[in-house]
């Protein structure tokens, strides 16, 4: 069997994965909470055979007109699944943090400006000498490695914090997670190893598609198995958890009185003397409520 056959095989297996990954995706009723997920899976099963056409086309014609579409399709639809899959991160972090809501909050305000950063970062180290269309496919590779970063550091997050959140190993959102985070690996490896390299350039495609194949079957079982029932997340009120996301709560709600508080003079750290202003809101509160009748 040829190299090229042999891709070719692989592809069609991992569109057919990814096909049955996505009508159990849709089937289970996981696009209602990961909706960017839907979107990315509708990107890939469309754009999948469009490419297939495009790239056979080009092999067999070797004009510069088939090649030009080929490269007119495939770039925007990798730049278009790095943001889609940002976007998937951000309804990872949500779901995983949903009994937080403080948190979850302040999170997504921190997703927000990564992406801003990230954004500005991408376009001022790509080089614009030539026409957009040739700068293309280093912007996109750039934007890809910055949400390769953002997937690593979620998967690193949800491991960390999995215990705390109550998460269960077996729930998709770790399993989506833990996908990503395995892509964005090889993804890394892929663009390290070096063109003198001949052995690894050769084998490293088959390594890559393998890799991928393990992940969407992966994430086939994650759709077929049973979702476990998300046991709540039970804080002591004297938790660092607990007051962290009581003063992201406040931060975040509009129309909230702030009480300004000097700092005490046996204090070394401001978030201390934060806390003894949360500490006092939360019982001035909760002496209001038990008064009433």
């Amino acid at each position: 069997m040829s190299s090229s056959l042999a891709m070719t095989v692989l592809g069609g297996v991992e569109f057919l994965l990814t096909v049955l990954f996505a009508g159990l995706f849709w089937k289970r009723g996981l696009h209602h909470r990961f909706r960017s997920m839907h979107w990315y899976l509708l990107l890939r099963v469309a754009a999948a055979p469009l490419l297939f056409l495009l790239l056979a086309a080009t092999e067999r014609y070797h004009t510069l007109t088939w090649y030009i579409a080929y490269f007119s399709v495939y770039w925007p639809v990798y730049m278009g699944s790095a943001v889609l899959i940002y976007f998937v991160c951000l309804d990872i972090f949500r779901a995983a943090l949903a009994p937080l809501p403080g948190l979850t909050s302040f999170g997504v305000l921190l997703f927000r400006w990564v992406a801003v950063v990230s954004l500005i970062v991408c376009l001022s180290t790509t080089s614009f000498r030539h026409s957009f269309l040739i700068s293309l496919p280093e912007l996109a590779i750039r934007l890809m490695h910055a949400v390769s970063i953002l997937e690593l550091c979620l998967l690193a997050f949800l491991c960390l914090c999995m215990n705390a959140l109550r998460l269960s190993i077996r729930d998709v959102s770790f399993g989506l997670a833990l996908g990503f985070g395995v892509l964005s690996s090889v993804d890394f490896l892929q663009s390290s190893v070096s063109p003198k390299n001949a052995g690894l350039v050769d084998t490293l495609p088959y390594a890559v598609e393998a890799v991928t194949l393990l992940v969407l079957a992966m994430w086939t079982a994650y759709a077929v198995a049973p979702q476990p029932e998300r046991k709540p997340v039970v804080i002591p009120i004297n938790s660092a958890v607990y007051r962290w996301n009581e003063i992201a709560s406040a931060l975040g709600y509009t129309g909230t009185r702030v009480a300004v508080q000097q700092p005490s003079a046996n204090s070394g750290f401001f978030l201390a003397d934060v806390e003894q202003v949360v500490e006092k809101v939360l019982a001035r509160n909760l002496n209001e409520n038990e008064s009433k009748p």
